[in-house]
Formats: structure tokens, C-alpha cells, sequence
């Protein structure tokens, strides 16, 4: 069965005066998965969601959602998005809040009580939005954002601002959300985030796609060796002339390697041996992720 696709971007681009703040953008979200738009502060993400949101115009490229034949107005009736601060009237309860959602949203009142469950907040049903902490706040959002069972639900810096205890209910909300079959697209600067929460990554920097695919498909997932010997210029020397690997630096009398594809320590250790190099030091390393974001994000 192919996969259905929730939304296609192709060469998006938006510019604010001289300020190109997305610039060619292109991916593709697919039903099912956890999506993490992710990058530094001012790397382009908000306006990406803004765009395909239909509240930001875009300067040029498309966009186009589900099969490409639904207009961008009837294609967000089955999206949930969360893109600015929770906003409740502060005087009504949680319950009386959303059934005006429902009103708007032309939902069956009905699915509230199941989107408050999700989100932990049905014993506080009856307390005033006021009364509520930042994390409840936010939880009611998704509650709100998901009272028309959306495809999709898009959630901007979902954490940002909350205490660790709210952080980590957010994150497993979202998981539990997933796991039910609505895909998500999470907008974040935060690597952490979409390392505990997202299945894929689409790496934003000054508007600019620097990689998208799987999370544990980045960049050098393959990892690096650390190696030493006494002939330190014929090992590199060496090593440069091998397809398998890519960068390769040395400092404090030690090599780094970084692998292209799969090669295990034994398999090295021998091309070397025959090669007349004696290894004091060899060590096989995966390189985290936070590596690697810092390596996609540096301005190379």
C-alpha cells in the first residue's frame, strides 16, 4: 500500500524585504509518521508553518495538501495547528472553552471529554482556564487543536516555556498521539525534542533545508574511528584514498575517521595490518546527534 501523503512543499520560499527567511524549500510529510521541523531560533521554521497554514503569504514556490486537489481552506478542516500562545477566555472553564470550539469548529460536543482524557486535564474540567499552570494551558491547546480529529496535528515549540515535569507531559502526549495514527509535525530548536519525540527531521538553517529524512539516518550515522600509530602521515595518507571514508581530521597525535558506510573495527584493523600500519589505538564511535545538528548547523 503506498503511503499517503498529508502535504507536499515544493521551493517554498518567502522574503521579508532583503531578508530571505525561507528560501527553495522543499519535503514531503507522510501519514503516520512524527515530523520535526528543527533548527536554531530564526532558521525559518515559524514562517514554514505560517505558510502552509495559510497566514503568512509566500513570495514563490507551492504547497499543497493531501491528494493536491483539496483547495488550502478545506484541507485545514483536517489539520490541528497550534502556532501561537493558548488563547482562552480566562474567566470559563476548560469544558465551556472548548464546547465554543466545537461551535466554531462545527464538531460534535461529545469528543470533548475524550480529547480532555488524552491530555489529563478531565478532573479539571470545571476549573477556570485562569487557574491553570503554563503545561495545562498548553495541554488544553492540543486538547482544542484535536477536537476535530485532524490528519495532522502541528504543534510550534510545543515545550518552550514549561518546567521540566510539563515538558516531559507534553512529549508523551504528543507520543500518544502519534501512536494512535494522526501524524505530527512539530516545529523546535530544540535537538533533544526530536530525538525523544520525532520519527523524522527536516533540518532548517537561515530558511535553508540542510538535510531531511529519517532521525537515525543523519548525517555520519555510519560513525568515526579514533585511531593512533607511529606513522601517523602514511595512516591518513591511506585513509584518504579509501572510498569508505569521508572527513578525516587529526589532532592531539590522534585520527578521526569518519565513516560513508558500514565498516567494523576487525575489518579496518586488517586493510591496515596489510598495509604495514601497527594501530596503538583504535576505537569505533557513533557520533551522537547532537554532533551531528552542530556539524549541519555550523556555517559551512
Amino acid at each position: 500500500m503506498p503511503l499517503k501523503t498529508i502535504l507536499t512543499v515544493n521551493n517554498l520560499t518567502k522574503k521579508f524585504g532583503h531578508l530571505t527567511a525561507v528560501k527553495a524549500l522543499s519535503f514531503t510529510i507522510e501519514k503516520g509518521n512524527v515530523y520535526g521541523l528543527l533548527g536554531p531560533n530564526g532558521s525559518g521554521k515559524s514562517t514554514t508553518l505560517g505558510i502552509i497554514l495559510n497566514v503568512v503569504n509566500r513570495t514563490s514556490g507551492t504547497f499543497s495538501w493531501f491528494d493536491g486537489n483539496t483547495s488550502t481552506h478545506e484541507a485545514l478542516k483536517k489539520v490541528g495547528a497550534i502556532i501561537e500562545r493558548p488563547n482562552f477566555y480566562p474567566y470559563m472553564t476548560a469544558i465551556k472553552n472548548l464546547k465554543l470550539v466545537c461551535k466554531i469548529k462545527e464538531v460534535p460536543e461529545s469528543r470533548i471529554e475524550e480529547k480532555l482524557k488524552l491530555v489529563g486535564l478531565w478532573e479539571r474540567r470545571d476549573s477556570k482556564f485562569r487557574t491553570y499552570s503554563l503545561g495545562m494551558k498548553q495541554r488544553l491547546a492540543i486538547a482544542s487543536a484535536l477536537l476535530n480529529d485532524p490528519e495532522i496535528l502541528i504543534l510550534d515549540e510545543p515545550t518552550n516555556g514549561l518546567d521540566p515535569a510539563g515538558i516531559h507531559q507534553i512529549r508523551e502526549i504528543i507520543k500518544k498521539i502519534a501512536s494512535e495514527g494522526t501524524t505530527i509535525l512539530l516545529a523546535s530548536h530544540l535537538l533533544d525534542e526530536v530525538e525523544k519525540v520525532c520519527s523524522h527531521v527536516v533540518i532548517l538553517r537561515k530558511g535553508e533545508k540542510l538535510y531531511s529524512g529519517p532521525v537515525d539516518g543523519m548525517l555520519s550515522s555510519h560513525g568515526f574511528f579514533e585511531l593512533r600509530t607511529e606513522n601517523m602521515g602514511l595512516l591518513k595518507d591511506l585513509l584518504s584514498k579509501h572510498a569508505g571514508f569521508g572527513k578525516i581530521s587529526g589532532e592531539n597525535g590522534t585520527i578521526t575517521a569518519y565513516l560513508k558506510e558500514e565498516m567494523d573495527a576487525d575489518e579496518l584493523n586488517k586493510m591496515l595490518f596489510e598495509n604495514g600500519i601497527v594501530l596503538s589505538h583504535l576505537v569505533k564511535r557513533k557520533e551522537s546527534l547532537e554532533e551531528q545538528f552542530l556539524t549541519l548547523t555550523k556555517n559551512n
